[in-house]
C-alpha cells in the first residue's frame, strides 16, 4: 500500500488531529483518488479502532481520539468525494431523544458512522419525534438512530417510533437505539430494528441494516 494511506491510516489510530489532515492532502497530492483515501486510509483505519475497542485494547477516550482525528481527515476530503461523485453508502439521523442533554455516547456513534462511510445527519440533543421525522424525510436517510441516558427519557424513543408509524414512514426507515439504560429487550418492546451497546457496534449494525 501506498506510504501516503499508511501515514494516514496510522495518524488515526494513534488519533493525530493535527497531522491527519496533512496526511490526507499528502495522498491527494499523490494521485490518489479519493474514494482510495476513503476506503484503505480512514475506513481501514477506523474498523481497526473498532475491533480494538471491542478487544478491550481501546477504552472510550482512545475511541474518541481516533474518531477526532479522521473528523479532522475528512474536513479536508470531503468535498474531493462530492467533486469525484463518491456516494455516503447510506445515511444516518441521529440525535439524543427529547427531554435528554447528554451527548457524548452520541457523537462518539455520530463519529464512528461517519468513519464506517455513512453521511451523519446529527440533530444534536433534546430533539422531539417530529424533528426526527423532518430530517429523515427531507434527507432521504434510511435510519434513525436515537440515544438516551436517562430512564425517564427513554420513553421519548418509544413517542418517537409511534410518530414514525402515523406518518406512514416507519417500514421505510430503520430504527436503532442505544444508551447507557437502554437494552436489547426494550428495543423489541418499542419495535426498534436495532440495539447498539456501544459505538463501535453501531456503525457495524448500521451497515447490516442496510444489506
Amino acid at each position: 500500500m501506498k506510504r501516503e494511506l499508511e501515514l494516514l491510516y496510522e495518524c488515526i489510530i494513534e488519533g493525530d488531529m493535527a497531522a491527519a489532515p496533512e496526511q490526507v492532502q499528502a495522498a491527494l497530492d499523490a494521485g490518489i483518488a479519493p474514494e482510495v483515501v476513503l476506503n484503505d486510509g480512514m475506513i481501514r483505519a477506523m474498523a481497526e479502532v473498532g475491533r480494538l475497542f471491542e478487544e478491550g485494547d481501546y477504552f472510550v477516550p482512545e475511541m474518541l481520539i481516533s474518531a477526532r482525528a479522521m473528523q479532522t481527515g475528512l474536513g479536508v476530503l470531503r468535498p474531493h468525494l462530492v467533486a469525484s461523485g463518491v456516494k455516503p453508502i447510506g445515511k444516518v439521523v441521529i440525535g439524543t431523544v427529547k427531554g435528554d442533554l447528554h451527548d457524548i455516547g452520541k457523537n462518539l456513534v455520530s463519529m464512528m458512522m461517519e468513519g464506517a462511510g455513512f453521511e451523519v445527519i446529527d440533530l444534536g440533543t433534546d430533539v422531539q419525534p417530529d424533528a426526527f421525522i423532518e430530517a429523515a424525510q427531507a434527507n432521504e436517510a434510511q435510519i434513525v438512530a436515537m440515544s438516551a441516558l436517562l430512564t425517564t427519557t427513554m420513553l421519548q424513543m418509544k413517542a418517537t417510533i409511534e410518530a414514525m408509524q402515523s406518518t406512514g414512514m416507519r417500514d421505510s426507515v430503520k430504527v436503532m437505539i442505544g444508551g447507557a439504560p437502554v437494552t436489547a429487550d426494550y428495543a423489541r418492546q418499542i419495535g426498534a430494528d436495532a440495539y447498539a451497546p456501544d459505538a463501535s457496534q453501531a456503525a457495524t449494525l448500521a451497515k447490516s441494516l442496510l444489506a
